[in-house]
């Protein structure tokens, strides 16, 4: 039951109404108008209650974050561990709990990335990035993509591929240029002697769950090694089993020179990132121990839950699970898209990371009210609102998957009815029984 703060004011509302006065009233908006204004109260694995008790399998997954689900057992319990023992840790002094996740994060890594810097957020791993590849080079330029993603941060913000997130706060850091996503030509173009890194995701995110071309990442890597520049994937989204590999980059082959990743590294519990890179960049540091410092980066406390997010993944072969789900799921939304071409125009990705482009940009907010409608959280992408992004948590199983296509299914009926856009009484109620057998399955 759902506590009231004043007649007729559930805890709810009042919530909203806190949230629209005090933090962000456009927020509430938009999310009221797409069928998102959704409180979270309970959490559990692939599930999220609202606040009034309207259950939702969460394929957003705050852009993927949530990759072990939400408050995992194991996790959770390493929190309270470490919380009995631990704090954030003196941040000048060296740290047990650093050393042990960095030597871990060199394990897991792509070969060669073998050294870590922490931080709290992925554009903070990304401002690093750049700074090391600018400060080993002692060049300038960063070529990065149109309608990729990194943040808000500073070197982050100056490589984001979309005008709207840089416009406001221009002239922003010289020297960045940006190419189309995919073109190998406009990268060799691009790329000279003053050229410190070309940065990607390896599949983006924001920019509409683009998956990169074959031979994209190969002709890239060339390019990079015959000028000297470093080749920086940022891993964000993609890490840590999204993809059904470790690393995205991994489906290539290919050996980046610096990795960022974050998101899911926290297990849905504390805020940390990585920059992970390889011992000869790591030389420049040597004359400069003191030059990028983060109070909070990587902290005793999140580097205990880190660690133990990343166990987790290993002993419950998430990421093999990720591989599996993502063939099961991308297998049924091409029968949806071929059920439903009327509404899909093309299906994207890989593994878990998975998107549905609809025919038309307004279809996106749509779909996402309608979506909510029938108890499944999904957001269109930033830079491309046609694009659906769908990814649900790694620990996603066979009957979780059903529910989720059943679910779209009935939404896009919904919407080319007309239905909406007033909440049905009982948007959120699954219209079938998921199984409670794998992680965060429940009633």
């Amino acid at each position: 039951m759902e506590a009231s703060n004043g007649p007729g004011v559930t805890a709810r509302e009042q919530a909203l109404a806190d949230f629209a006065r005090y933090v962000n009233p456009q927020k509430v908006r938009v999310m009221r108008a797409a069928g998102l204004d959704v409180v979270e109260g309970r959490r559990d694995g692939a599930w999220v209650w609202d606040l009034d008790g309207r259950r939702f399998l969460d394929c957003f997954t705050s852009a993927g974050s949530f990759n072990v689900g939400r408050r995992h057992p194991r996790v959770v319990a390493a929190m309270h561990e470490a919380v009995d023992h631990l704090d954030h840790g003196n941040f000048l002094l060296c740290s047990a709990q650093k050393a042990a996740l960095a030597r871990k994060l060199a394990e897991i890594s792509p070969e060669g990335l073998s050294c870590t810097t922490f931080g709290t957020g992925g554009g903070e791993a990304v401002d690093f990035a750049l700074k090391l590849a600018r400060g080993a080079t002692r060049r300038a330029k960063i070529v990065s993509m149109v309608n990729g993603y990194h943040g808000h941060t500073g070197f982050a913000l100056s490589a984001a591929g979309r005008d709207a997130y840089r416009a406001p706060f221009e002239p922003l850091m010289e020297g960045f240029v940006r190419v189309p996503f995919g073109d190998v030509g406009a990268v060799r173009e691009a790329v000279d002697e003053d050229t410190a890194a070309v940065i990607l995701e390896p599949v983006q995110g924001e920019g509409g769950v683009v998956v990169s071309p074959a031979g994209y990442l190969e002709a890239l890597r060339e390019v990079c090694d015959s000028s000297g520049a470093m080749l920086v994937v940022d891993e964000i989204q993609t890490g840590f089993g999204r993809t059904g590999r470790w690393f995205a980059s991994e489906h290539s082959g290919v050996l980046p020179d610096i990795m960022t990743v974050a998101k899911s590294l926290g297990g849905s519990l504390v805020s940390i990132s990585a920059t992970v890179y390889t011992e000869e960049l790591r030389e420049f540091l040597i004359p400069n121990p003191f030059v990028h410092l983060s109070t909070f980066g990587g902290s005793d406390l999140a580097c205990a839950v880190a660690l133990a997010t990343i166990q987790v993944i290993e002993e419950e072969n998430l990421v093999e699970n990720a591989a599996r789900m993502g063939a099961l799921l991308i297998d049924g939304l091409r029968t949806l898209a071929r059920d439903r071409p009327e509404v899909v125009a093309e299906v994207r990705g890989v593994g878990l990371m998975t998107g549905l482009k609809y025919r038309d940009d307004s279809m996106g907010p749509r779909m996402s009210f309608q979506l909510a409608q029938h108890g499944v959280l999904a957001v269109y992408t930033g830079n491309d609102p046609s694009v659906m992004r769908i990814m649900p948590p790694l620990t996603v199983d066979a009957d979780q998957v059903a529910f989720l296509l059943e679910s779209l299914d009935a939404a896009m009926a919904d919407m080319l009815s007309g239905k909406g856009p007033e909440p049905s009484r009982d948007r959120g109620r699954p219209r079938r029984r998921p199984s409670s057998s794998g992680a965060g399955g429940g009633t």
